[in-house]
This record gives structure tokens, sequence and C-alpha cells, in this order.
């Protein structure tokens, strides 16, 4: 079955069944859309729930292209086969191809054709008084002895299609390779075979001159999204597989929760730190970067966007590690230090996938908070020290990323706010001081080491 195939057999099918829900295990991170020899299927992240219909799914598909396509770049775009092998790119022009069937949808189902400019006979329209002088015979009118000329007919201009033209044979070809791989997103059929048309290279040179000459933006958008088509087509391989995605969703997932809710100017929340090297210039290092700082009604909430396993395992194990928990405490105690930031004011908490329709806290709401995780080297008795564990419906917030949703807002600052309500932690889990141990009837040996027999309790 070549990759044509392969695509528009899903017409054939209930599409649901080419759909894939990840688990974020080793080998099933990839989201986006793929296409081998045998199958074609539709990868969502982790904690998205489908919807039941068709028409929705479909509808699911070409949102997850647009945030793939606003939230990924070329290096994210990058597949490794495996551990020897080189990475396969996955920089496929999807939106070249949305836009090819989009246009051929927008006019009608029917193909770019481009009308000439011709001259007609008639009584009225856009008048051309010079063709007008030279071809029709006018009238001859005489009024209080002064004779005037009068037409009666006129040549004017008119336009008619040419569906002869390169440029619409270089169409017909483009629609015909874009519903191949995509039209399944759309309708169940495919349009009639193109016909002749130019080559590829010569077809590119055509559309890129088209480009440049035209000033209508919806036929710019059509003929870049041809010209890119064709340049995709000159350099692919016979057997080059339809890749288009990511294995690294997370950080995707940190560019949602930031748009969603984040401050444009993060950056001087950053503490920085540098070497004052011996030798050669001082080197300043990287700043530690929260994903996130969400201000709302006067407070501070640091988010780190976790697109960890756990909202969908329930798993503990699956929860972010003790590096993540001491960085995001540094991050509070540089906010409350060096920033000035009130301590009753300020917040932290991770952000995970959950889906909201099937999980293991009986929660029902977009946002839910699941607990808190402290270092035990703290006494934790300020709020930014315990760090909110929080869930979020995958497919919501792909859905409502944009415009700093007032609503997503609100719910995701009550939900870290839980901790206000929560008992205060009396215990600050430091390890003892362990007791001496006693070395009576036993020869000093420089190379022994003495263990403390006692239990060790780690409640």
């Amino acid at each position: 079955m070549d990759l044509g195939s392969a695509l528009n057999s899903i017409m054939e099918y209930d599409i649901k069944k080419h759909c894939h829900i990840n688990t974020n295990e080793d080998g099933d991170r990839f989201v986006g859309i793929k296409a081998d020899s045998d199958n074609a299927m539709v990868y969502f992240p982790i904690g998205y729930e489908l919807p039941e219909t068709d028409v929705e799914i479909r509808t699911d598909i070409k949102h997850l292209i647009q945030v793939l396509s606003e939230f990924t770049t070329k290096d994210d775009r990058l597949l490794a086969v495996n551990k020897f092998a080189a990475p396969q790119t996955v920089d496929f022009p999807i939106n070249a191809y949305k836009s090819v069937i989009e246009y051929y949808f927008s006019i009608g189902g029917t193909y770019y054709v481009e009308k000439e400019q011709v001259y007609i006979t008639a009584p009225t329209g856009k008048q051309d008084w010079a063709r007008t002088a030279r071809k029709q015979m006018p009238l001859v009118q005489s009024r209080n002895g002064v004779s005037s000329f009068v037409f009666t007919q006129f040549e004017v201009r008119s336009s008619t299609p040419n569906d002869t033209k390169e440029i619409t044979q270089i169409n017909r070809f483009c629609v015909y390779e874009a519903f191949k791989r995509l039209g399944w997103l759309y309708v169940p059929y495919m349009p009639e075979e193109p016909g002749p048309h130019p080559d590829v290279k010569t077809s590119i040179r055509i559309v890129q001159s088209k480009l440049a000459t035209t000033n209508d933006d919806k036929k710019k958008s059509l003929f870049r999204g041809m010209k890119d088509m064709l340049e995709y087509m000159d350099e692919q391989t016979s057997d080059k597989q339809f890749y288009f995605g990511t294995d690294d969703f997370d950080h995707v997932w940190e560019k949602l929760i930031d748009r969603a809710f984040g401050e444009k100017d993060k950056e001087k929340y950053f503490p920085r730190s540098r070497w004052l090297l011996d030798y050669g210039k001082y080197k300043e290092k990287r700043p530690l970067m929260p994903d996130t700082i969400m201000i709302y009604n006067g407070k501070y909430y640091i988010l780190d966007a976790k697109c960890y396993k756990y909202g969908w395992t329930g798993i503990p194990d699956h929860l972010p590690n003790g590096s993540s928990i001491n960085k995001q405490i540094t991050y509070g105690e540089y906010l409350e230090k060096y920033k000035g930031v009130d301590t009753n004011s300020l917040f932290n908490a991770f952000i995970m996938p959950y889906n909201m329709a099937k999980n293991h806290f009986k929660l029902t709401s977009v946002v839910g908070n699941i607990g808190e995780a402290v270092g035990d080297w703290r006494y934790n008795k300020k709020y930014y020290e315990r760090i909110q564990g929080i869930v979020m419906d995958t497919r919501y917030l792909m859905y409502h990323y944009s415009g700093k949703p007032i609503k997503e807002k609100v719910a995701l600052a009550e939900c870290i706010e839980a901790v206000l309500g929560r008992d205060e932690i009396k215990s600050t889990g430091e390890t003892p001081i362990p007791k001496p141990v006693s070395y009576v009837g036993i020869k000093s040996v420089d190379s022994m080491v003495a263990e403390d027999s006692g239990s060790y309790n780690f409640d």
C-alpha cells in the first residue's frame, strides 16, 4: 500500500479507530500525525479526551495541527528513530496542504482559474474610448448648428475564465496531492486526477512568479501553500514517510501554560548566577527559569508545567522529583527576598495534564488540586514552600490557551490557594543527628567503619 492509499484508507473506517491517546511511556510519546506504508494514525497527548462524533474528531485533529504549528519549531519536529540512527525530520508542510484544500472549498469545490481580459461590444460597461473610436461608427447629431458624435455601442472591458492556463493545471495537481494526504480530514471522496501539468520544478517557478505579482491576500495564501507543497515534493524521496508532530510535547505543554496564564516579562523574576573566574573574563550562567509567572489580583503564582504521567496513572512515582521541588522553593525564596513579594501573596504549583472525564481522583472540573510537595529541609511555614499539585484537562487547555482567559485564571488561582485551607505542617522532616557509636572493646583500626545498629524511623 502506498502512502496515498494508506491515508485514504482512513475514510473507509471510523476515524476514531485511527486516533491514539499517548501514555508518555517510552516509545509512546509522539504527538501529531504519522503515516507509514500500512497505516495512518493521529496521536493525541496524554490526558486528551476524544469527542464522540466523526465531525468533532476531525475538528480536533485540525486543531491539533494548529497547536503543533504554533508551538513547535523545526528542531522540535525531529524524531529519534533509534539511538543509533540519525533523527527523522517531521517538518512536513501540513499547513500548505491544508491551505490548498481550504481554498478549493472556499470557491465551491473548483480549481483556481485566471480570467483573461477581453473586450466586447455593448451599450454599457467599462468603456475603452480609444477602442470605441477605432471600431464603432458614431451617429452625427446636429443641434443649433453644432454637430456632435453620439455612440450607441461601446468597446467595454470584460473577462472570461481560461482554465487551460498552466497555473490552473498546477492547482489541479496540488489539490489532488493535498487530498491524497489530508482529504480524509474534510470529506470522504477524492477529486478527479489532475491531467497534464508542468513538471514540479517548472511549476515552482510559475507559482513563485504568481506569488510575486499578486496583491490579493487570499490568492497569496494559496500560491504560498502551492509553492511549499511543490518544494516538499521536489525534495522528498518516493518512500519518505509522512510525519507531522513531535516526540517532545513537554515543551508544547509548557508553552500552552505560559501563553494562557503567564506574564510576558517573566525574565525579571529569574534568579541568576555566575562564575567569577581567576582566569579570563567572568562568566554569567543562564538563569534559573520558571516556566510561568502568573500575577492575578495582586498575588504571584510560580507555575512549573510538567507533562508527567501522574494525572493519567495516579502513581506517585510519576510526580515531579526532589530537584524540581527544591527548584520551585528557590524561585519563591528569590521573589520574597530580592523582589519584595509578600509571602502571604506568593504561591507555587506544578501543572500536570489529566482527563477530566476519566481520572483516578474523582475530579470533575477542568482544573483540580491533588496534593502538595514540600522540602524536608524547610520549616514549610510559608505558602510558597508548599508546592501545590495541580491537574488540568488537556483538551480544554488546548482550546482555551489564547487571549489570557480570565475564567481559567480565576479557577487556577483558587485551586492553588487551597494551601490556605490545609493544616499546618508540624514537622520539618529533618533527618536527626546520628547517635554517637561506642567502640568499647574494639581495637582502633583506621580502615574500620562503624554504623549505629539502632533502627531508622523514616516516618
